[in-house]
């Protein structure tokens, strides 16, 4: 469930974002050539008009990258004439701007055309955006442009001569050009020429610029590095092809004009680097001749990495032609979720804020907030019939509020230290004393006996209370500190993406700031809970007993729920099946319903059955060696000869960084990659993932294909906090994705619960790139 909703967070967030990246996969993002349709015409020897289809939802921008230049001899082109475009203010770049919608036309005056000259060869550069999406790089393309012969006004050969070029408008075309096989074919290297550069710190953008009546084959393109320099290819992504009748081959898929290719490494940690990359490739000529297969090596700079392949950067690098304020590029690696929040948070701090809020609120929907539902609620009730709507709301703001200043701080320390605060708080003796206090207050709401403190500080308190109700908002301000440190220890995306800022940027005030709207969006349904609370618990009378009855068994169910951070899971499942059974009974499931008794008094029997049915299931699945209360008949199951689920998944145990590097080294002279799990018997989402997602059949499947490491951190002793640190991992739950040569996927890591389905997605996606 937790990853559903952060995938809705992750939509929700590229929505309110606009200037940043969004939530995109690589194969939706179109191919610039795709969306911008570019074409040209020469009406008379004395102009030239260039013209674009646009498709909905994109544009073109009037910038100064909106360029035309003349690579034909004898040729001088004049200031180009644009029509007026729309004046807009752009989120992407955030000032007012000219765009062009739906279509373009520009004309190009030919100040001087040299006689003979058939043809006109022209570079464009534009750039266009996704509306509110992205921004493509400005982009060069190459037309050749058929002229209008240059011919006597009259004579014989008046309008017979044609023009070998006619009807050839743009880049792209599939058709053949008549009358090229009479003149001499273009050298290869003029023919097609091949560069590359560095876009980003893990991959090359290469590109094949085909002259036309050329085309390249798509199944003949192959990549390699040149020297020992720690890069190796991950993946090609080539693009679609044009399907060609080949003289030679038969149907096969070919490109024509100028194609995009990026090319992925996986590649170490380091400074801006030049690398060398070879590419295997054959191309012809339309309608006579090919060339042999042929191999080219172009020399170009890839950025620095501030960690191991994966880890997207939020600044590209363009070729030299490209001004240094360029727009972001698009993002032509995967990027994991923590990554991509983190690059928002940079990119548009303003916006990213209310994103992180409403990650907060749908973080408030899952397991690691839920037990603060009936800490809240046992403070609101135990204020007994001096209850009310504001005081509710005060109580709730107040608890929230120390919740949210204690993870804020709790997480910048984590950032700048590395050290996360709430592990600390995980030790058994400290949750033990917690759970105590639970058991304490839920017996309290049992009416066995009041909480009260001594007679002098009491007065003292009360005299303060009927001033400005410190006492009891100091209780509950404390109370809220608690739950931070201990009740809510989980591990998300946005946490992450917050803690990366502060780390690799140093601003704990930025990170901080997100963190706390966060922690408020975490909060808010708490306030909204305790408010209604204030409103709809009764005052006094017998139905404020049954209430605080209730908010007791919340307050034990709290205390089990802590308690299977360090009890083992057969126990856990007979404290909750002794709590269900109690509950049951309480609600009269062994008492006779007298004749004529209320709807009310009927349906509280029923639910005391059922209670009482499922804490006598929970006792029968421990006593057959259960250990998982959710699934509490699973090994009852098995051991009768019924259907269970798979096995738990046999992991290596790791310890230190050397062990880390010992295993992969292994996993890869097996030419195997390997998974590495951080895991705490503390780590709520942990467990689930042993639980449900990894005895999945269909999960188990894809990790048989992989190196299965696990990272015991339950102890946060100085060599678990080594190994996290080495990744930048702030606590479990964490799964960490390794190549063949032991280097990290930083673009696959993954951070919270992720469901069987997801899960195994995701597997198959790792494994397709080892």
């Amino acid at each position: 469930m937790m990853n559903k909703l952060l995938a809705i967070l992750i939509t929700m967030s590229s929505l309110l974002l606009s200037t940043a990246l969004p939530a995109v996969e690589f194969d939706e993002v179109r191919r610039f050539e795709d969306v911008f349709v570019i074409s040209a015409q020469a009406p008379g020897r004395d102009r030239v008009e260039v013209s674009w289809k646009i498709e909905d939802e994109y544009y073109l921008y009037n910038n100064k990258f909106l360029r035309f230049k003349s690579a034909s001899d004898g040729v001088v082109l004049g200031e180009p004439q644009l029509p007026q475009g729309d004046i807009e203010f752009d989120d992407l770049l955030g000032e007012e701007v000219e765009k062009f919608h739906d279509s373009l036309t520009v004309t190009i005056p030919l100040v001087s055309v040299a006689p003979g000259v058939k043809a006109v060869q022209l570079k464009v550069r534009s750039q266009g955006c996704w509306e509110k999406v992205l921004c493509y790089p400005p982009t060069e393309q190459v037309l050749l442009v058929s002229l209008p012969q240059d011919l006597p006004a009259s004579g014989p050969l008046a309008g017979l001569v044609e023009d070998p070029l006619a009807g050839m408008a743009g880049k792209g075309e599939a058709a053949p050009v008549f009358g090229l096989s009479n003149e001499q074919a273009l050298p290869a290297e003029e023919a097609f020429v091949y560069e590359s550069i560095g876009e980003s710190a893990d991959t090359a953008l290469v590109r094949f610029t085909i002259q036309p009546g050329y085309y390249l084959y798509l199944d003949k393109f192959d990549f390699r590095i040149i020297g020992d320099d720690g890069f190796v290819i991950r993946e090609v992504a080539l693009p679609d092809g044009v399907i060609k009748d080949d003289p030679e081959f038969g149907p096969v898929p070919v490109y024509y004009g100028q194609i995009e290719i990026p090319v992925k490494f996986n590649r170490p940690a380091g400074p801006a680097v030049n690398i060398t990359l070879e590419a295997d490739f054959q191309g012809c000529r339309d309608g006579d001749i090919c060339y042999p297969p042929m191999s080219r090596a172009v020399t170009f700079e890839m950025p620095a990495a501030a960690e191991a392949a994966g880890k997207p950067v939020t600044e590209s690098r363009q070729a030299s032609t490209v001004d240094a304020d360029t727009t972001p590029p698009v993002a032509a690696v995967p990027v994991s979720e923590q990554d991509r929040l983190a690059f928002y948070l940079t990119d548009n701090p303003t916006r990213a804020i209310f994103a992180f809020f409403i990650a907060g609120l749908l973080l408030a929907f899952t397991p690691c907030v839920f037990p603060m539902v009936p800490i809240l609620s046992g403070i609101i009730a135990g204020q007994g019939d001096s209850l009310n709507a504001m005081k509710a709301f005060w109580l709730s703001l107040v608890y929230v509020l120390a919740m949210a200043v204690t993870y804020t701080i709790a997480g910048v320390l984590a950032g700048l230290f590395g050290q996360n605060l709430q592990a600390a708080f995980q030790n058994p003796w400290i949750i033990s004393g917690f759970v105590l206090i639970f058991i304490a207050l839920a017996l309290s709401m049992f009416g066995f006996f009041e909480l009260q403190l001594p007679g002098r500080l009491q007065t003292r308190l009360t005299e303060a209370s009927n001033r400005q109700q410190g006492g009891q908002l100091w209780g509950v301000a404390v109370m809220g500190f608690l739950s931070a440190l201990i009740v809510g220890p989980c591990v998300a995306p946005p946490l992450m993406a917050a803690l990366i800022v502060i780390g690799e940027t140093g601003d704990a005030v930025l990170g901080g700031t997100a963190l706390f709207a966060l922690s408020m969006g975490m909060g808010a349904p708490l306030i909204l809970f305790g408010v209604s609370a204030g409103k709809l618990v009764p005052r006094a009378g017998a139905w404020m007993d049954t209430v605080k009855a209730i908010f007791g068994v919340g307050m034990l169910a709290v205390a089990i729920w802590m308690l299977e951070r360090i009890l083992s899971g057969g126990l856990i499942m007979l404290l909750w099946g002794a709590l269900a059974i109690a509950c049951g009974i309480y609600l009269g499931a062994l008492e006779r319903i007298e004749a004529g008794a209320s709807g009310w008094k009927r349906l509280w029997k029923s639910l005391g059955i059922v209670l009482l049915v499922l804490g006598s299931l929970e006792i029968i699945g421990a006593a057959a060696g259960g250990d998982y209360w959710l699934k509490p008949l699973e090994r009852f199951a098995a051991s009768t000869g019924g259907v269970a689920t798979g096995e738990h998944v046999e992991f290596r145990r790791i310890k230190s960084v050397q062990d880390l590097e010992t295993e992969l080294a292994q996993a890869g002279s097996g030419g195997r990659g390997a998974m590495l799990d951080f895991y705490a018997d503390w780590c709520v989402e942990c467990i689930r993932m042993e639980k449900n997602t990894f005895k999945d059949a269909s999960v188990q499947a894809q990790l048989g294909r992989l190196q299965l490491l696990q990272a015991d951190v339950t102890a946060n002793d100085g060599a678990d906090q080594e190994l996290m640190k080495k990744f930048g991992i702030i606590g479990p739950p964490a799964i960490l994705f390794f190549n063949r040569q032991g280097e990290e996927m930083r673009a696959y890591r993954l951070v919270g619960y992720f469901t069987p389905e997801e899960f195994v997605s995701h597997l198959q996606k790792v494994v397709a790139v080892q």
